[in-house]
Parts: C-alpha cells; sequence; structure tokens
C-alpha cells in the first residue's frame, strides 16, 4: 500500500500505478489511474502490488542502477526462486469462494479504514 504515500505525496496524480488487489480501487483518491500488473511503470514511477511484488519491484530497481547481473546475484543469494504450491495469488486466479471469504474477513474493513484515513488527510 505504499502507492498511496507516494500519491498523497502529489506523485502519482494522473499516472498509472497499482498496489495490493484489497486496496487498488482507493487508487483514484490520490489521482492514481488503477492498471493491472504486479509492476506498474508510468514515467519513473514503479509501484507494485502484494508482498512478492515487492521483491520483483525491487529487483527491477537494483537492475535498472547497477545491472542484471548484480539483480541477479542478489536474487541467486536470496534463492528466490517462487514456485507456489497453489494457482491464485490474485483475485483473477483464485477460487471465487476463497477470494469472497478473505475479502469479506479482512480486506473490506480494512479497505474502508484506508478510505477514511485518505479522506481524513485530504480535508
Amino acid at each position: 500500500t505504499g502507492a498511496f504515500l507516494l500519491g498523497a505525496a502529489g506523485c502519482l496524480t494522473g499516472r498509472r500505478a497499482t498496489t495490493h488487489w484489497g486496496y487498488t480501487h482507493l487508487l483514484p483518491l490520490v489521482g492514481a489511474q488503477p492498471s493491472a500488473g504486479r509492476m506498474v511503470a508510468d514515467g519513473h514511477i514503479i509501484t507494485a502490488g502484494g508482498v512478492t511484488s515487492g521483491i520483483d519491484f525491487a529487483l527491477r530497481l537494483i537492475a535498472q542502477t547497477h545491472g542484471d547481473a548484480v539483480a541477479q546475484s542478489i536474487q541467486l543469494a536470496m534463492e528466490y526462486d517462487p514456485a507456489p504450491p497453489f494457482i491464485g495469488g490474485h483475485p483473477d486466479q483464485a477460487p471465487a469462494a476463497i477470494t469472497d471469504g478473505l475479502k469479506s474477513r479482512v480486506y473490506t474493513a480494512a479497505a474502508q479504514r484506508m478510505k477514511t484515513a485518505l479522506q481524513s488527510a485530504t480535508e
């Protein structure tokens, strides 16, 4: 949800961005245009959604600033070789019952709290 910090600072106005799927619908509150993807680059701003996409994001930035070989060395040192045991790390692929259950237990209320906080910050 770090995209909301960028948005609150005015860095996402009119830009495409992403964040965790549970909060993507709130990006317009900070001037961003929600865009699908684990990472979204718009100009010099890059956003990512979810924990593992943050690792992808970091490796991409390292590659841009220090070269592919450095990023690949870090990836190897971390033994970052994702092989999730299930398909469904995003609502587009997860069973509807799993997505709906998680949303009702966690993300509906959490997104409402985020929305309230964002609206309070702009008042």
